[in-house]
């Protein structure tokens, strides 16, 4: 049975088409298959070459997770060192370093995720270092309407989302990262996305 996560509606291509992406950033050392591929007769990239490829995706697609770019640089470094510390710098033994990357993000923003309720617990919600990355784009006024539908959904639907139409990553890759089944992945996005729709449309 084949599964297909449904296309992004209007609103959501308009805002994530709009950030600044890595894709002409020139890439040194060993050139990175995409994610999910694996490297048949050539070796996988140093993680130096994994980080100077990577970083800065990361950094992106931890900020979505976390919502403060402080933390998201964290959180991609503490990524990387337990990439370093699981396969060393050669990443010997690492199938495929663009998929364990993802999840070593994913993992990392859970666990920041999982402090800040501890620590909102005791103490009132603190405001942030300072202005996100291309602040005058996220606050205008549909992005605001956009993030603010966002952040109602359950982390299993936002996680899904972000992965899938910011990383662009395939059902198979999104259940991979997240360890969930192809269908559940599916369903979680389908879910997610009318809750959005309906959210934006109340707001209106």
């Amino acid at each position: 049975m084949q599964y297909a996560i449904p296309a992004a509606p209007p609103w959501w291509s308009r805002l994530l088409s709009r950030m600044p992406r890595t894709g002409d950033v020139p890439k040194q050392g060993h050139h990175l298959r995409s994610f999910g591929t694996p490297y048949d007769d050539e070796p996988p990239p140093t993680l130096t070459e994994l980080y100077q490829a990577r970083r800065l995706d990361m950094v992106r697609l931890a900020l979505f997770l976390v919502d403060d770019l402080h933390t998201a640089e964290d959180v991609v470094q503490d990524a990387f060192a337990a990439v370093c510390r699981m396969y060393g710098t050669s990443l010997d033994g690492l199938q495929d370093p663009g998929a364990y990357l993802h999840t070593a993000v994913v993992n990392a923003a859970r666990s920041v995720l999982r402090r800040r309720r501890t620590a909102r617990a005791y103490n009132p919600p603190h405001q942030g270092y300072g202005p996100p990355v291309d602040e005058g784009l996220l606050l205008a006024e549909e992005h605001r309407q956009v993030l603010g539908a966002l952040a109602q959904l359950t982390r299993r639907q936002y996680e899904v989302l972000v992965l899938r139409y910011w990383s662009e990553l395939t059902e198979a890759q999104i259940a991979q990262t997240l360890g969930l089944s192809r269908g559940t992945v599916k369903s979680t996005a389908s879910r997610a996305l009318d809750v959005l729709e309906k959210k934006l449309k109340a707001g209106r």
